[in-house]
């Protein structure tokens, strides 16, 4: 080599880096361009993306691919799905890693970048850097395309790797811009003491105002041996109580939601007069619910029929 390299703090970095390393960290440990380029053509080194190597010729493990993708995007942390969910990449999964939102960077193939604002303040002190797991929950929830999957976001990370809903409330206070923040808040409120408000609220506009339902009466007191119970929605009239369960399972949110949709399926069937909802149930399937309601409520007696909810109204689905 055409320079004093410091071979120790090289040999550091690439156990630290899992063998990959940046053009700016060869140049400071002593290596020149022409060190570079011959590393290259004898394949001592092999290039990933523009200004970073690797140290094999082999196909790169997820940990190279995510030091590859953050020495090539600078000051950055992995975030997104490539956070949330380690271990379950694919080789053709791309990394996605966080950049500050005044900074510029180039796309790569196999990156996919997220500008946020601040980004220091969402960052996580570890050897590869990466944001905090709150955090990342709250940039996929305000990158979601519509409300269900949001829900899904934070059903996958709430409870998962020790992340609990109050450090995800607390982490709204580092996200002054985030997309659906209130109605996210309002989610997060409702998960920390129990209520169900988001979906009373939802079950009211999405699927029984919006479909010409009859109007349900709200926390209806019952009064039973056990004592005094209050219904989330109650068709008294035609015996049926609709209640509205919030609960997130971080492992079977989604599962719960396929299970309430075939328990409605056996409601309009079998006529049983408790149905119980879930966030899909509203926010996903909003005229589905609304269809297998009136049918319920047509099987006690409602005379009247449901009405489309707009043009792409899924109604009799």
């Amino acid at each position: 080599m055409g320079a004093v390299v410091d071979f120790e703090w090289y040999s550091t970095l690439l156990q630290l880096q899992a063998g990959v390393v940046s053009r700016a960290q060869l140049t400071e440990s002593g290596w020149t361009k022409s060190d570079i380029k011959s590393a290259v053509r004898h394949n001592e080194l092999r290039r990933v993306h523009p200004r970073v190597y690797v140290n094999h010729t082999g196909p790169l493990t997820f940990e190279q691919r995510s030091w590859a993708a953050i020495l090539y995007a600078g000051r950055s942390a992995i975030c997104g799905p490539t956070l949330a969910a380690p271990g379950t990449q694919r080789e053709s999964d791309p990394i996605h890693v966080a950049i500050d939102q005044k900074r510029r960077v180039d796309p790569q193939p196999g990156i996919v970048l997220h500008r946020m604002v601040d980004l220091a303040d969402h960052m996580f002190p570890d050897v590869l850097p990466r944001l905090r797991l709150e955090d990342n929950l709250l940039l996929m929830a305000g990158e979601a395309n519509d409300e269900i999957d949001v829900i899904g976001v934070l059903g996958r990370g709430i409870g998962r790797r020790g992340v609990s809903v109050g450090e995800v409330r607390m982490a709204l206070n580092r996200f002054p811009r985030l997309r659906r923040r209130a109605w996210i808040a309002d989610v997060l409120n409702d998960l920390a003491t129990g209520a169900d408000s988001v979906l009373e609220h939802g079950y009211l506009t999405k699927v029984e105002r919006a479909h010409g339902l009859p109007l349900g009466t709200r926390q209806a007191l019952r009064r039973t041996s056990g004592g005094n119970q209050y219904r989330d929605v109650d068709y008294e009239a035609y015996g049926l109580v609709v209640e509205l369960d919030g609960r997130i399972g971080h492992d079977s949110w989604d599962d719960q939601g396929k299970d309430a949709d075939r328990d409605l399926d056996d409601l309009a069937l079998a006529n049983r007069m408790t149905a119980r909802l879930r966030w899909r149930q509203i926010y996903g399937t909003p005229c589905r619910t609304a269809t297998r309601i009136a049918r319920i409520l047509a099987k006690a007696g409602w005379k009247k029929r449901p009405t489309p909810c707009g043009d792409d109204c899924q109604l009799g689905t």
